[in-house]
């Protein structure tokens, strides 16, 4: 287990809503209310004076930024993403938007035209969303940051991609400068759990395989992964992909190489839910009938056999209010980056069921949330 990531819970049922999809706490409210709430005679022992010198000490409590939400301002914001807008990560985002106050078609406006971007068209949907100057701009993986960048330094990009250091995206976590701020999603220590989980599962292989994104993936990150495969007495095969059309024919060489099950290390270019990319994996692995394991535990609730991270809707809601902080006058320089707080695994027997295997028991008592 890396030093991040909590231990996995015995527990197969989800938890219930979150803190923060109840809506923002502030500070000092709770005194406020105490004093209204108290009986009417006398204010309960409250002179007036009292009670103002309360009320002004309880304002002052109050974040800045909730203050500096301006009132009959309409804010604009841009979005330059490789999902739909009508999917589930984004409709999170926008209930967490109105969560903290910003509610499209009261207060919020959003820029057309940034949605379903993919490589082929990010320079140009950059310098259009740029020239429309936005409030501030969601975006993400690293490519469509680095197009954005490209074209302002002005600008806040409110972002979310693997590794955001090690991608050169911002300086560091804690000072992040420049005008990007956003998501890091330790991808590269996750794809080493999600091997341990992996040979956990499929406890008799002796080859597996990782897909990787070519043009993304670092050297010294599959040498390190080979490293740790070798170290349990097994091999680990590295199939690189450089896009959508060759998804498929990777996955059938895995297979044709003996490969006894597949980790699909960490990028949009496979795990997306609900993509096409996606579709595509899915439908293949179950054509040849190997074990897999993913970075998003919704992954496995579509059809896998195993996710392991951070829940991709709470990473929206996680963004969104980050998002918010900005909108308020945060400086995205001086906003820390942010990383995952809570990891979850998903096993799926049914899809286990599907190709015949079984999951040692061990690893399902200490899944998050198994799917029967």
């Amino acid at each position: 287990m890396n030093r991040h990531a909590p231990q996995l819970r015995s527990s197969s049922r989800k938890r219930g809503p979150r803190a923060t999809e109840r809506g923002a706490w502030i500070p000092g409210i709770s005194a406020f209310t105490r004093v209204f709430d108290a009986p009417c005679a006398g204010m309960n022992g409250i002179d007036r004076r009292e009670f103002i010198t309360l009320l002004a000490a309880t304002t002052a409590a109050w974040p800045r930024a909730a203050r500096a939400q301006e009132a009959g301002r309409t804010y604009r914001l841009g979005f330059l993403l490789p999902s739909a807008r009508q999917t589930p990560p984004i409709e999170a985002l926008f209930d967490e938007l109105r969560l903290n106050g910003f509610i499209e078609g009261k207060n919020l406006a959003v820029v057309p035209g940034g949605f379903e971007s993919i490589d082929d068209n990010l320079a140009e949907r950059a310098a259009a969303l740029v020239r429309a100057a936005p409030d501030a701009i969601i975006s993400g993986p690293a490519p469509p940051l680095r197009a954005l960048q490209a074209v302002t330094r002005t600008i806040p990009l409110i972002g979310m991609s693997e590794d955001m250091v090690g991608e050169g995206l911002v300086a560091s976590l804690a000072h992040p400068g420049g005008n990007i701020t956003g998501i890091s999603l330790l991808s590269p220590e996750l794809d080493g759990k999600r091997q341990e989980i992996l040979i956990e599962a499929v406890p008799g292989a002796r080859r597996i395989a990782a897909m990787a994104d070519s043009r993304s993936t670092q050297p010294f990150h599959l040498e390190a992964l080979q490293h740790a495969a070798r170290s349990r007495g097994l091999e680990l095969l590295v199939f690189g992909v450089n896009g959508p059309e060759e998804i498929a024919a990777a996955i059938d060489a895995a297979k044709a190489s003996s490969a006894e099950a597949l980790n699909f290390l960490a990028t949009p270019l496979f795990s997306l839910p609900g993509t096409r990319n996606n579709a595509i994996v899915m439908e293949r692995i179950a054509v040849v009938r190997l074990p897999a394991i993913f970075q998003w535990p919704e992954t496995a609730e579509a059809g896998a056999l195993a996710g392991y991270g951070p829940r991709y809707l709470e990473m929206y809601r996680q963004r969104a209010r980050m998002v918010a902080r900005i909108l308020r006058g945060a400086n995205p320089a001086d906003v820390p980056v942010e990383q995952p707080a809570r990891f979850q695994l998903v096993i799926n027997l049914k899809a286990a069921k599907a190709l015949a295997h079984e999951v040692p028991a061990g690893l399902v008592l200490r899944a998050d949330e198994v799917i029967e």
